[in-house]
């Protein structure tokens, strides 16, 4: 076998083997196929396309690429979520307690952020002492007993995709949609977990930005996972402004609080439920969507998620006094109110720029060795819908350098567009594949 015949194979629109996707996932993995050769690949798959069983052969070899997380040691249904990325998009925090809650094991591992805003564990460091650094016995034993805990992503999960992506980003080979599903979809099958929920993002804010985009991405994961024998839904989600009002670690960490204590923006828990919803249903937890909504609802107002939250916190070693009294959290020195110039509603939020404004804030990393300053970010007083008049404020910016707050304010201005005619706002859940 060679990869010279599997790329004119692939350039004339031919349909590869499994043996033949291993044979380059490997190869490539183990350096024996050049760059040059896996570019000229990838751009014929951007040309020619995969078909479905060539889009999940690709997603298992590259599953199989490095370690795959063994979690038979977890009694139970094993669920976990997945987002394709967005701003303000703190679901992990709410969904993990809430569905831990109703006895449905949560393994997750989760990544740091890279780009306008933190990660999951970003976010949950902002608990003083808080470590995703425990071992795999510490993280199943966690698991076990109070069904519940997130971890770094392992160095060797998935190694195939981190070679592919970072080869994909510089080739102009990134937006081909069986490369993204099966980069996507690869991972969270290494991570061991029977049911995985999807939260595809679609919009101004997402890499998505189309419904049609996001949709197909959506059909095309469900389908991968499917095949791999593991229950998968997908909930296609709006991503044309900023999920929740808070954009920044430790404020988001804060609306999360807030949303376990059941005060919380309507589009934040209109997605927390969907997402956690598919999680039981996945798991037999609830025989209906319906009903697994009342349950999370339920886990809300007897505040058994919000005890759980702090179960998980401290468990991790950090300090679990925070999510009973959030006011101890660090603040910014700067809290500045950007205000509206003009009458009219707003009808546009260039959220890619708002995360943008995040990081000039410092709420990013512009590279993996930045450093955030979990202190700082945006809260928005209005949204898409809301009317304004000159002087009301929209957001209130965070921050701790007052150029670095001068250089937000007009980013965000920029951002968000005001017209005389009213306007709804938009629904927040799009769709589902099921």
């Amino acid at each position: 076998m060679r990869m010279y015949d599997l790329i004119l194979k692939k350039k004339h629109g031919g349909v590869l083997s499994k043996e033949e996707i291993d044979y380059l996932i490997e190869g490539y993995t183990a350096g024996q196929i050049p760059d040059y050769q896996m570019s000229a690949f990838l751009m014929a798959v951007c040309f020619q396309g995969m078909n479905e069983e060539e889009t999940l052969n690709l997603t298992m070899a590259m599953a199989r690429s490095g370690e795959m997380l063994d979690l038979s040691a977890i009694h139970g249904m094993k669920a976990d979520k997945h987002s394709t990325g967005g701003v303000g998009d703190k679901t992990s925090l709410i969904l993990g307690p809430l569905v831990a809650s109703l006895g449905v094991p949560v393994a997750k591992m989760s990544g740091r952020g890279l780009g306008h805003t933190g990660g999951t564990i970003d976010k949950l460091e902002s608990f003083p002492g808080f470590s995703v650094a425990i071992s795999n016995d510490r993280f199943i034993q966690n698991v076990n007993e109070m069904k519940l805990s997130i971890i770094g992503q392992t160095a060797n999960l998935a190694p195939a995709d981190k070679r592919l992506y970072a080869l994909r980003d510089v080739t102009g080979t990134v937006d081909q949609l069986s490369l993204i599903a099966s980069s996507i979809m690869s991972k969270k099958l290494a991570a061991g977990s029977d049911v995985i929920v999807l939260d595809v993002k679609c919009g101004s804010g997402a890499f998505m930005k189309t419904y049609e985009d996001a949709k197909r991405l959506a059909e095309t994961m469900v389908k991968i996972g499917n095949g791999a024998k593991r229950h998968t839904y997908a909930v296609i989600s709006d991503m044309n402004q900023p999920l929740g009002n808070a954009v920044g670690n430790i404020l988001e960490v804060k609306e999360a609080i807030a949303a376990l204590n059941g005060k919380a923006p309507e589009d934040l828990m209109e997605a927390t439920y969907a997402l956690a919803a598919y999680m039981l249903v996945g798991a037999g937890r609830a025989a209906t969507v319906e009903e697994a909504v009342s349950l999370l609802k339920e886990q809300i107002q007897n505040k058994q998620a919000l005890a759980k939250l702090a179960e998980f916190v401290k468990a991790q070693g950090g300090e679990e006094a925070y999510v009973y009294e959030p006011e101890r959290f660090a603040k910014a020195s700067i809290l500045h109110e950007v205000k509206a110039d003009r009458d009219g509603y707003i009808h546009a939020m260039n959220t890619e720029e708002i995360g943008m404004t995040s990081l000039i804030l410092g709420g990013g990393r512009e590279t993996k060795e930045s450093s955030i300053d979990l202190t700082v970010g945006i809260v928005f007083e209005k949204k898409i819908g809301s009317k304004v008049a000159p002087g009301d404020t929209i957001a209130v910016l965070h921050a701790n350098d007052p150029e670095k707050c001068r250089l937000a304010e007009r980013r965000l201005l920029s951002a968000i567009s005001i017209k005389e005619q009213p306007i709804a706002a938009p629904k927040h859940i799009l769709g589902f594949v099921e």
